[in-house]
């Protein structure tokens, strides 16, 4: 005799459903429970609105539907300054722009004590640059760059610390000028390049004079020096292929030649004629008066 089939048993039936069911809840309970946070991240943990703290980087698991994690970059980010109009102290308005470059040191105060840190240092990088800018003048705002570089970054360091930001570089691009405030500064560099080639021409002049005098006070010590002078000219006119070359007589030649003139006049005695003196008459004396 054939045996009819037997139907399941109710408790088979059931662990069976149970187990299919726990399968389906858990693929997707898996999935949303895995977080992945880069090196260069950080990720905040949230726990029914609680801060629970910052994880990564790496692989981790958080409860679905109970927590929840916000990302943060801790990388360098470079933010520029819109361009900003500025008066300086010397009421002279400028146009400026920079560049700020900070991270976040603390990831868990830039999530929970500010709702966007980014444009938050943005808007007091501003600000700051404004105040700052303004209570320079334009020579030290063009002259001392690097000055007013680390009083900038030091008063918005000290603003975006309790957000958990540092700044670490900032940096003033551009100083844009107005016409003709360039026009005078150019006139006033113009001034001042003349001012100073005419001091070293007159210094030059002054120190051309004390070396010539130096060398007169030679040459008349020696008066060979002033012949050698005169053959090293004839050497430097030779040496241009010029067509006439002027050579000049030396005094004491001359002298020599006026001296053996007047030998020759004296019939050979020797000595040069000497002019014959003048006789000079004395007034007479009055006669005295006769019966006087």
């Amino acid at each position: 005799m054939n045996e009819a089939p037997r139907a399941p048993s109710e408790p088979n039936l059931l662990s069976r459903l149970l187990t299919a069911f726990g399968y389906i809840m858990a693929v997707p309970l898996f999935f949303l429970a895995i977080r992945i946070v880069q090196e260069y991240e950080r990720g905040v943990i949230f726990r029914l609105g609680r801060l629970v703290g910052a994880r990564g980087p790496g692989l981790f698991f958080i409860l679905p539907f109970v927590e929840r994690m916000v990302k943060v970059d801790l990388r360098i980010v470079t933010m520029d300054v819109p361009r900003q109009d500025v008066i300086t102290r010397d009421n002279v308005t400028v146009k400026v722009d920079a560049v700020v470059y900070f991270r976040v040191v603390n990831p868990e105060d830039a999530v929970t004590k500010v709702m966007d840190y980014f444009r938050a240092t943005s808007l007091v990088a501003q600000t700051t640059l404004r105040s700052v800018l303004g209570q320079s003048d334009l020579d030290e705002l063009l002259s001392k760059r690097d000055e007013v570089n680390q009083r900038l970054q030091h008063i918005i360091d000290e603003s975006t610390e309790p957000w958990g930001i540092k700044v670490t570089i900032v940096e003033v691009r551009d100083v844009s000028l107005p016409a003709d405030m360039i026009n005078a500064m150019s006139r006033q560099a113009q001034a001042e390049r003349e001012r100073r080639a005419k001091v070293i021409h007159a210094e030059g002049e002054f120190e051309a004079a004390a070396r010539l005098a130096e060398a007169g006070a030679v040459m008349a010590a020696e008066p060979a020096t002033l012949q050698l002078r005169y053959l090293q000219t004839l050497t430097e006119i030779a040496s241009e292929r010029n067509s006439t070359v002027v050579f000049p007589i030396p005094i004491d030649l001359i002298n020599m030649f006026i001296s053996g003139r007047f030998a020759g006049a004296d019939g050979g005695g020797g000595q040069p004629n000497a002019p014959r003196p003048i006789p000079r008459r004395t007034p007479e004396a009055p006669t005295p008066a006769e019966g006087s």
